[in-house]
């Protein structure tokens, strides 16, 4: 049986954050809670996935999102047209475009950044490398 990965991060806005995924990587709500023993979140996935993300807001002691420039979120895509769809999908969601602290990643990528500076690369690339 292969896991089913859960990647959590706290956001400052529930809203935006399930907008700008949703609409930038075609992602789609699969769950949300309101005020479970103070905190507020929604997960976002598709059901063809074997990852989604969690994002979360706490009531009772905020926590600020505290992403490091190499903290990142790759993606492979290894057909170009549907790489160069999805970064342009991911500008029109409010993501910013940036140069990857780590150079690698821009030879054959695009890094965003979102409105908590959490990082995502889209690499237009096949994993595994073949």
């Amino acid at each position: 049986m292969i896991p089913h990965l859960r990647i959590a991060r706290p956001v400052t806005d529930l809203a935006q954050s399930k907008e700008m995924y949703c609409l930038g990587l075609g992602l789609q709500e699969l769950g949300d809670f309101s005020e479970h023993d103070g905190f507020s979140g929604v997960m976002l996935g598709r059901e063809d996935l074997s990852w989604h993300l969690e994002f979360t807001v706490c009531h009772r002691h905020p926590v600020e999102p505290s992403a490091t420039v190499d903290d990142l979120l790759v993606l492979y895509f290894p057909d170009h047209e549907l790489w160069q769809k999805t970064c342009q999908q991911m500008l029109n969601a409010g993501f910013l475009t940036i140069n990857s602290f780590n150079p690698y990643w821009d030879v054959a990528g695009s890094t965003f950044v979102d409105n908590d500076g959490y990082r995502v690369v889209l690499q237009n690339r096949a994993w595994p490398a073949v």
